[in-house]
């Protein structure tokens, strides 16, 4: 019957650890970034067909996903409102948004989309959860 307790007491002790464990590795996570690009498109054919299949696959293949933008709408609530294409990119963290920044590719990108549009962009890190 002792061997029973011993057991359950041993299984018990084992969860407890497990869940102070996952806790502490959310706790030290680190948090996402969000990449800012406020465009301004002035070849709308150019940027739509040339430009964007190929950076939208590079900042996919550095872990970057489209949280919002594109030509969607926009609303102004203070200060001048935003050129015409305004995009919200999620990193899993600040490393990973400057690494996919300072890419390569991206610059190579960079420099295609400079035929089409003119750029601001910008990351800010996440609130910590």
């Amino acid at each position: 019957m002792q061997s029973k307790y011993a057991i359950a007491l041993a299984m018990a002790a084992g969860f407890a650890f497990g869940a102070c464990a996952i806790h502490g590795l959310h706790a030290a996570a680190s948090p996402p970034a969000y990449v800012i690009g406020e465009i301004t498109v002035t070849d709308q054919d150019g940027y739509k067909n040339d430009f964007l299949p190929k950076a939208q696959k590079g900042i996919a293949e550095a872990g970057g996903k489209y949280v919002a933008g594109g030509f969607n709408k926009t609303v102004t609530f203070d200060g001048a409102p935003p050129p015409n294409r305004v995009v919200l990119l999620q990193f899993e963290s600040m490393d990973k948004a400057k690494a996919w920044n300072d890419s390569e590719s991206n610059k190579e990108m960079r420099k295609l989309g400079d035929k089409y549009a003119t750029f601001r962009t910008f990351a800010v890190e996440g609130a910590a959860q």
